[in-house]
Order: C-alpha cells, then structure tokens, then sequence
C-alpha cells in the first residue's frame, strides 16, 4: 500500500480520537472537583425505603412541565415513600440554572429547600429570563420569611457551590447521559417516554403505576391510599 494511504488512514484515526476526547470532556465538563457531599434534601417519609430521586434544572422548561405532576405524586404517595431533589444546572444552555440551584441551596441552610424549590418553579417564566435573576430570588426568600443578609451570604458562599457541584459529580458517576429531569426509582432509572400521557403531558397515573408498582414489590400487598 502507498504512503499517501497509510497517511490518510493516520489523519481519520486522529480526527476520530479527537472527536471522542471532545465528547469525553463535554461529559465530564460539569462535574467540578469537590470533597462535600451530594445534597440530601428528602421530603414525604424519607424513612422509608422507597425513593423516588430527580436530578432537575430550576430552568429547564421540560422540568418545569413536570413538576406539577411529581409534587402530586409525592403528596399522594406522602407516608409511603421519600422524594429527593439534587442540582443538575446544565449551564451550558441554562445560564440562569445554577444561580437558581444556589438560591435554593442556601434556603435549605435556613430549613426551607423545598419552598424555595416551589417558588422557583412556580416563577420559572419571571426569573429564568433576566439578566440579575438574584433579584427575585431575593424577594422569594423575603416571602419565606428568611434572614435575607444570611440568604445573600449563602447564595455566593462557597458552601452552597460545593454542594452544587457535588451534585452534578454524584450524577456522572450514574454513567447516565446529563439530561434533565432524569428520575430514579429505588436507584432504578425511569423511562421519561412512558411518564407522558397521550396529550404528551406529564401523568400523574404513570408515576402513580410505578410507584405502587414498587411498593407492591417490597410489601407484598397492594397499599390502600
């Protein structure tokens, strides 16, 4: 064979090497280095056995659509399993993701995750588009009623970056595409295509069948709600 060929097969093979390094870094671009811990922000009966987890954006239009559904399920399902949000801000097409994820990060260092996680997607549409986005997370944590000075503290502290950044680190050790929401169900991953009804919105009814499913599994009986 000709050296020209020889050289032609070299260059497709470094081009190819290239583009799998590329796509090894975009992968891992947003896991940061950290020695925290992923967040364990757990409400409903997080003594159960049972979890349901998202991995969720506070910009991210399709979480949004699904939260409705999922705080339904979580108060139905109340006393018989535990709901656990984490970070996953993909910064790369949601600029306003994780200063979200830290408003809601340091309202949990004052015991009020999970209402500041309800305003922000309640107010997606006002916040998720401005250009100082801090303003109205202030006013929410002013509406819960929070120590403001210790809010704005928290909310640039980095205590509250790690425990960011410790999320999206526990969710690439998943080996899961970096996707949002992505839920697991007793560290099982659901298939987001079967939690639409056929008007392609999220069912509280397909969630509501998983999750019964596995409490059918671990009881043995079905619970009566």
């Amino acid at each position: 064979m000709s050296k020209q060929f020889w050289l032609v097969l070299l260059v497709i093979a470094a081009i190819l090497g290239g583009v799998l390094v590329v796509t090894n870094h975009n992968r891992n671009a947003g896991a940061p280095a950290t020695n925290a811990k992923p967040t364990e922000h757990i409400e409903g009966n997080p003594g159960k056995s049972i979890v349901l987890i998202e991995y969720g954006d506070y910009q991210c239009p399709i979480c949004g659509e699904f939260y409705p559904a999922v705080k339904q399920v979580v108060a139905t399902y109340n006393g018989s399993i535990g709901f656990q949000f984490r970070e996953l801000p993909l910064t790369q097409i949601h600029n306003n993701a994780f200063a979200a994820a830290r408003a809601a990060e340091a309202a949990g260092l004052q015991g009020k995750y999970f209402e500041m996680h309800d305003l922000l997607y309640e107010n997606q549409n006002a916040w998720s588009k401005s250009s100082d986005p801090q303003l109205q997370f202030n006013a929410y944590a002013a509406r819960l009623g929070l120590n403001l000075p210790k809010f704005k503290q928290d909310y640039a502290s980095e205590q509250v970056n790690n425990a960011i950044n410790a999320d999206i680190a526990a969710f690439n050790k998943t080996g899961d595409e970096m996707a949002t929401p992505t839920f697991y169900l007793d560290g099982k991953k659901l298939d987001n295509s079967k939690l639409f009804d056929a008007s392609s919105h999220p069912s509280v009814a397909a969630f509501s069948q998983l999750i019964q499913a596995e409490i059918d599994r671990k009881t043995g009986s079905h619970t009566n709600l």
